[in-house]
């Protein structure tokens, strides 16, 4: 295995970024700073964006972490609105945590050094870009529990002391790691296997060679020309795009990466855009963690939540293309 190879990369360079990451977020939780911030955006989004102190809770913690997001707001969870579940569940796939952003810049930073500004923006407008998405797909028609109410965010009782927060980071890290990789494995293996099935399938009955990822290609082609994206390279964007929907977006950065390093994608608005309309967890995969994961949470609205995720995955990928919008239009 060479020092340039995918794997390399993620198992010395990028994977121990993540740990160091995650140890750095929980310390800034135990010292208020992370929920201060949260707190800011939450009131922004509930008087800017008229919605419940529930959703911008949530929504603006997802800014930071992924689905512990959901604990924030878990005596609230119960009572939410059809709306709302759609708008916590769009933010949460629509935005990336700040634990991960390493991951990302691990991949790209030595081919685009500004990576790091670029996937901070793109997580921030997410954001916003997620609630109007959500409330685009799955209109609010009642009258949330929470509208109009500041709701605070729970404190992390895990940890007593600052050396104590860092420990536990650690450890979220490691399981985060773990997390990755297991799912990286578990799923390459099952596209594998179904694209297998695919191919064979279009070979012996179409004679072409078939796969999720070339279908959804030819879907997303017009809006990676759309989103500002040079005409000889949108193919390879939009199989980036693919690829992010049907298996996640770390094989799609590390992909771009590749893309990047081989000379095959150098326009600079290009590769811009692809940053930004990369990041977010809208996928398959992220879709079971959040479904499961609020579920979990409020047994009694596992039916609502399962009605609702596949709206909010198409909600959150719009948003994801939203933002590559915007980071065309100033690119």
């Amino acid at each position: 295995m060479g020092e340039s190879s995918p794997g390399f990369i993620l198992a010395f360079q990028v994977l121990p970024s993540v740990i160091f990451f995650a140890s750095l977020v929980s310390l800034l939780y135990y010292l208020n700073i992370i929920p201060a911030i949260i707190k800011l955006f939450a009131r922004i989004f509930t008087y800017l964006m008229r919605i419940s102190g529930a959703e911008a809770l949530c929504a603006s913690g997802n800014i930071f972490v992924g689905i512990e997001s959901a604990v924030t707001i878990r005596p609230y969870i119960q009572d939410m609105t059809r709306s709302e579940l759609c708008t916590v569940l769009t933010a949460g796939m629509g935005t990336i945590a700040s634990t991960v952003l390493a991951l990302y810049v691990g991949f790209l930073h030595r081919e685009f050094p500004s990576i790091a500004g670029h996937l901070i923006s793109a997580s921030v407008i997410s954001a916003p870009a997620a609630i109007i998405m959500s409330k685009l797909v799955v209109p609010e028609i009642e009258r949330p529990k929470t509208l109009g109410i500041s709701v605070q965010v729970e404190k992390d009782r895990r940890s007593s002391t600052w050396i104590e927060s860092i420990i536990v980071g650690a450890n979220d890290g490691v399981k985060l790691c773990v997390g990755i990789v297991t799912l990286l494995l578990a799923f390459l293996g099952l596209l594998s296997m179904f694209n297998w099935f695919l191919g064979f399938i279009g070979a012996k009955v179409f004679g072409i060679g078939l796969s999720l990822q070339l279908i959804l290609k030819y879907l997303y082609y017009p809006i990676t020309l759309v989103m500002g994206v040079a005409f000889d390279e949108a193919e390879h964007i939009a199989t980036l795009l693919a690829e992010r929907t049907i298996v996640t977006e770390v094989v799609s950065y590390q992909h771009l990466h590749q893309l990047i390093k081989d000379g095959v994608v150098t326009d600079t608005r290009s590769i811009t855009i692809a940053s930004y309309a990369l990041c977010g967890f809208a996928h398959i995969a992220s879709l079971a963690i959040f479904v499961g994961g609020f579920a979990a949470l409020a047994p009694t609205r596992a039916k609502d939540l399962a009605q609702l995720g596949f709206r909010a995955l198409y909600a959150a990928t719009l948003a994801c293309l939203m933002t590559g919008c915007v980071a065309g239009l100033f690119a």
